[in-house]
């Protein structure tokens, strides 16, 4: 019998319940992406492109503790919905106390291996000798924040395990408005430069955190104990698993930021635009990306539920409408973006500050070329969440690392060998065509296999 509580989930018109979980998806994930896009508009209007080319390079390390957060965070959450679906109340407390310990001494041991191999991290990641001071400042502020930026997201993912979506949200939009608020006055009016930049994000990341600490006083569906921080083998035999997925889409964003950022100083070195231009511009490329595929994943995200329910359900012919009407509202966003791109990206590009000749220049071939099949992706990473919610998460993983690694690496590194500089910016669109083929290739076969069981259940009902 289906479980009437959730009855809903099946009855109720689908783009109505797509609108109903996916916009608080959205907005949470658009709102973590500006944290990165509102440091650099300021940098770049009140340092410039230096700065900006610095929190390019600085920006991996945030992303590989957000890696290890959601490793945590994530996995937790996901054990937490498993006992709470089993009525396992001790092991739903003791899931969220052994997260908070793991947490707290993964986040201090990054910090302190991030302060000790700060040079070679930062020549790791691309730093230039012009823009080297600019990232070494920045960078010794930000690690202050790491235990407080690790701590916030991943417990932000048990309050939306314990039911709270929306506290959740607002958690993050808090932290948000404050380093918006904070970021003018730093630069502008303290003349605080990178330093002030990185407080500002500092006080929201520390803001944010503190909400979900007084949230663990007030949770729903379980409470801790003393006995809930006893770290407990078991428990993260479960946790890490199921945490696997989203540490490793954020690993491959690392990897090929680190790889694009050297490829693009060593190629760019022997252009006429030189290792800074390239490097700075495309570090604003991809987290203008990032907004877009904030949506794109908020989306698709918001639609796991409803996908998982109906599937359990066996609401074949459901699951396959739901799909057509996700992909339709992607294709949208898609759509708009593209046009966005091609159109004005001598626009967007200004507004994370004023250069002119040569910087333009390659910003627009940046915003047209890299960009220019990103509908196409839009489909791709959207598919991927949807095999996620049918419970076939290797699938699911296969696909997302075929574009973001198995793809894109290799051409970023050979494209250039032969054909330059501007070749690196094909390594998007070819990876997105590829993966596109592969993404009808694995729905169409999804489909008649669905098929398959709609009619296998109509003949076990007669």
């Amino acid at each position: 019998m289906e479980n009437q509580k959730n009855h809903y989930l099946v009855k109720e018109s689908i783009g109505k319940l797509m609108l109903k979980f996916s916009i608080p998806c959205i907005v949470s994930l658009l709102v973590s992406s500006l944290y990165n896009i509102v440091d650099q508009i300021f940098i770049g209007r009140g340092v410039g492109m230096l700065g900006n080319g610095a929190t390019n390079v600085v920006f991996p390390i945030t992303i590989i503790a957000l890696a290890f957060a959601l490793l945590i965070g994530d996995g937790g959450a996901a054990f937490l919905s498993i006992c709470q679906g089993r009525k396992d109340e001790k092991n739903a407390h003791r899931s969220v106390g052994n997260v908070i310990v793991v947490l707290i001494l993964c986040s201090i041991i990054l910090t302190v291996i991030f302060a000790i191999f700060r040079d070679h991290i930062l020549w790791g990641f691309g730093a230039t000798k012009n823009n080297i001071k600019y990232a070494e400042e920045y960078f010794n502020y930000i690690i202050i924040g790491i235990p407080f930026f690790m701590f916030g997201n991943a417990i932000n993912s048990i309050v939306r395990a314990d039911g709270s979506p929306q506290f959740a949200m607002i958690t993050i939009f808090i932290g948000c408005i404050i380093n918006i608020i904070l970021d003018p006055i730093a630069i502008f009016v303290l003349h605080w430069g990178m330093m002030g930049a990185a407080l500002a994000t500092i006080m929201g990341q520390i803001v944010s955190a503190l909400f979900v600490l007084y949230y663990l006083f007030h949770t729903k569906s379980f409470h801790l104990k003393k006995s809930s921080f006893y770290l407990r083998g078991a428990i993260l035999r479960h946790i890490f698993p199921l945490g696997i997925s989203s540490f490793l889409t954020q690993v491959s964003i690392v990897i090929i930021m680190a790889v694009m950022n050297n490829t693009l100083v060593i190629y760019g070195a022997q252009s006429k635009y030189g290792s800074d231009i390239p490097l700075t511009v495309v570090g604003i490329v991809m987290k203008v990306f990032q907004i877009v595929i904030s949506v794109v994943v908020g989306i698709a995200a918001g639609a796991q539920p409803i996908v998982g329910y109906n599937y359990g359900a066996n609401h074949y012919n459901r699951v396959k409408n739901i799909y057509k009407i996700m992909i339709a509202a992607e294709l949208g966003v898609g759509l708009i973006a593209m046009f966005c791109f091609e159109v004005f990206p001598l626009q967007i590009i200004k507004i994370f500050g004023s250069e002119e000749g040569l910087y333009n220049e390659f910003a627009v071939h940046a915003f047209q070329i890299y960009l220019s099949t990103i509908i196409l992706c839009c489909i791709q990473k959207a598919t991927s969440i949807f095999l996620q919610s049918l419970g076939k998460p290797v699938l699911s993983m296969v696909l997302s690392l075929m574009r973001d690694i198995i793809l894109i690496v290799p051409l970023i590194v050979l494209l250039p060998i032969k054909f330059g500089l501007i070749s690196v910016l094909f390594s998007a669109p070819i990876a997105d065509v590829v993966s596109f083929i592969v993404v009808i290739y694995i729905m169409v076969f999804l489909f008649k296999h669905l098929d398959k069981q709609d009619e296998a259940k109509y003949v076990k009902s007669e």
